[in-house]
């Protein structure tokens, strides 16, 4: 085995007990299981047999398992609302032994759910035919806010990394976060931000790892595949961000890596292109990167690392995690 594998899995071996905090929107995801049976008499529609459902957590939730399925211990931050969705919420972190203590419930606040319903045949693999969402914003009032940046002052001496997972439901207020990012900064502690159309209202963060729609939506122009065009935007990002390093993840065209002063770094997928699902994809790969960084991981080891990462969990149907195991595993073949 070549120096370079060795030294990712030293790193993996290290995810252990590093305790991430976890600032965003915790989403509760439902997936509603069917079979087809024929076409509706009262409308043009199939009628599904109804068979069961599941509950998993999205936005930041899904960040947290996946720390905690990698070993590390991940301290969730956000908001829910005083209803049923949010108490499922907590009961799921409550069933993986994960903390909910800094998990404020706010009563003018509808917790997020997206309900997937997936048909098909009997024996046949279910596949996603509707998704309804039911969304709603944390309100911006300074009570809540104070709550927050007293709870990221409270745990920053505790924690390895600071993770943001911004869905865009307003949990990560950005007065909030322009007040507390210069106490991380001072300890050297990296903050990793996901954020689905904020990207540039965060700046200063250790590292950003949009998909490629981020990119072009935040910058306001369109990639079409042009090389060129990509690496121009990279660049760009990178400096309106004033982050130390940029990750775009580009699905089944792998990953491009940039930071200051060196040429973007292009990282094709591992494996197959015939990917499954990407759905929480991103959120294991700032995962994986927040957690390499956290081990003395340079942004490439960290970059190479969430790229295995990325690609075991899209091949796994809805938001999926993976285990130690399945990525060092990964890394050696």
């Amino acid at each position: 085995m070549n120096k370079k594998k060795e030294n990712l899995l030293h790193l993996v071996d290290n995810f252990a007990q590093k305790k991430i905090a976890v600032w965003g929107d915790f989403i509760l995801d439902e997936y509603i299981f069917g079979t087809t049976r024929r076409i509706s008499r009262e409308a043009p529609v199939i009628i599904l047999g109804y068979k069961n459902k599941e509950y998993s957590l999205g936005g930041a939730g899904n960040s947290v398992l996946n720390l905690k399925a990698l070993g590390a211990e991940p301290l969730p931050i956000g908001v829910i609302g005083s209803d049923d969705f949010g108490q499922k919420i907590l009961k799921i972190l409550k069933q993986k032994r994960i903390s909910t203590e800094y998990l404020i419930k706010e009563k003018k606040y509808f917790t997020p759910i997206k309900t997937r319903i997936l048909a098909g045949e009997e024996t046949a693999r279910k596949q996603q035919i509707l998704r309804i969402d039911q969304e709603g914003k944390v309100p911006d009032n300074r009570e809540l806010k104070q709550k927050i940046q007293e709870i990221l002052k409270k745990v920053k001496n505790q924690i390895n990394a600071l993770l943001i997972s911004d869905y865009n439901y307003y949990t990560v207020k950005e007065d909030v976060f322009n007040r507390i990012l210069p106490f991380f900064k001072k300890t050297n502690t990296p903050v990793t931000l996901d954020s689905r159309f904020r990207l540039l209202n965060f700046e200063g963060v250790t590292v950003l790892t949009p998909n490629e729609p981020e990119v072009e939506g935040a910058l306001r122009i369109q990639i079409d595949d042009n090389s060129k065009i990509l690496n121009q935007a990279g660049k760009d990002l990178l400096k309106k961000s004033m982050a130390a390093a940029l990750l775009i993840t580009r699905g089944s065209k792998g990953m491009v890596l940039f930071e200051k002063n060196k040429a973007p770094l292009s990282i094709p997928i591992h494996g197959t292109t015939n990917i499954v699902d990407v759905t929480g994809a991103g959120d294991t790969v700032i995962s994986v990167f927040t957690l390499a960084l956290t081990c003395g991981a340079t942004f490439k080891e960290a970059a190479l690392l969430a790229n295995y990462a990325g690609n075991i969990v899209v091949m796994k149907k809805g938001t999926a995690t993976l285990s130690v195991e399945e990525l060092k595993e990964a890394i050696a073949s």
